[in-house]
């Protein structure tokens, strides 16, 4: 069972690195952005409103979390729902490869790509725009590793109330729009009115945007931070288990 589990990794793996729209909007897009966004002369300047940090400092953070929603989201919804819709999931199921090995290898492929861009996104915004390394790296990597997991819980919930493609297509967008707000791309969540941070700090991408940003100064990332964000992965993964079905 290991080794079918590991064939239909590599095999899925292959797939994915066919993808080209898959593999730009989740490992270059939050790149390019964090570039572009780094190109205005006013976000490389210190801003008073914002503690005296630059607004490009903020947007690192961010970025990072564009590839987690890009790849939990947007990428891996329409490839498992266009399994189960052409009954491949099914087929699997009278075979010794059983469809959760497929779910896995999904999960693994999109978590580490996201994962590699944002460590890309990290490395750009230092060498180009002398963006700080995380202060805190290991509450940077716990951060990031619950957001991952998060991410993908809320993507395999699309999947799970999605019987098409084209319902897995909607669903996603109406669902992606208020994550890239939570998540601070419009306007970073440090940058929100009062109320309108301690609501956004209640999401796991508003939460998990404040614990980022929090070990990337160098302190460790606030309990309550990784509270919410761990308690949403939590209750994604739940609401994906017990609506997800394989035909």
């Amino acid at each position: 069972m290991t080794s079918a589990s590991t064939a239909v990794l590599r095999t899925e793996a292959r797939l994915f690195t066919r993808e080209p729209g898959s593999l730009f909007w989740v490992v270059l897009f939050p790149t390019i952005l964090t570039t572009i966004l780094g190109l205005i002369p006013a976000f490389g300047e210190a801003d008073p409103a914002i503690g005296g940090r630059r607004v490009i400092d903020l947007y690192v953070p961010v970025a990072v979390l564009l590839a987690l929603i890009m790849g939990g989201i947007q990428a891996m919804p329409p490839v498992l729902t266009g399994y189960r819709e052409r009954g491949i999931l099914r087929r699997m199921s009278a075979t010794p490869v059983r469809p959760g090995s497929l779910l896995t290898a999904q999960l693994v492929l999109h978590g580490l790509s996201a994962l590699c861009s944002a460590v890309l996104v990290i490395v750009v915004g230092r060498l180009a725009y002398g963006v700080r390394l995380p202060g805190q790296l290991a509450g940077y990597a716990l951060a990031l590793v619950i957001a991952t997991a998060s991410a993908l819980a809320l993507g395999a919930t699309v999947c799970a109330l999605s019987r098409t493609q084209k319902i897995a297509g909607a669903i996603g967008s109406a669902v992606f729009f208020p994550a890239m707000f939570t998540a601070g791309v419009w306007v970073p969540v440090q940058a929100m009115p009062e109320t309108l941070q301690r609501i956004v700090e209640f999401t796991p991408f508003g939460a998990a945007s404040m614990a980022l940003d929090e070990a990337m100064r160098g302190g460790w990332p606030g309990w309550g931070h990784l509270a919410v964000t761990a308690l949403w992965a939590v209750l994604l993964t739940g609401a994906a288990a017990r609506w997800f079905r394989w035909e």
